[in-house]
């Protein structure tokens, strides 16, 4: 599962040099981090949208579309995918609750 947000990580990480007339993340990233927030809160609200309505296609397409920009900002701010698979890993068979409060100690 991993392999295909490796290689989208990589090709992010590659369109921080690219040209923004020529690259949709290059403009995203030479508009800055506010952009990309936007963005990802605007695909958030269109993933909840399909996911009310209940069609499966829609979540899926939406979900890939928050997904990858959610991608787009972790890379802007020099994160990679698997920082946040290693976090997710860290917290696997903690209860939620624990979990929740031990991050409100530190």
């Amino acid at each position: 599962m991993s392999d295909i947000l490796n290689r989208l990580a990589e090709l992010l990480e590659q369109r921080k040099a690219a040209d923004p007339s020529s690259s949709y993340v290059a403009k995203l990233y030479a508009k800055g981090m506010d952009s990309i927030l936007k963005k990802v809160g605007e695909e958030a609200t269109e993933t909840v949208i399909a996911a009310k309505g209940g069609n499966k296609e829609e979540i899926i397409y939406e979900t890939a579309d928050l997904w990858f920009h959610t991608l787009v900002m972790l890379a802007k701010a020099d994160l990679k995918p698997q920082d946040i698979l290693d976090e997710l890993a860290r917290r696997e068979g903690l209860s939620g609750i624990d979990e929740k409060n031990a991050r409100q100690q530190d």
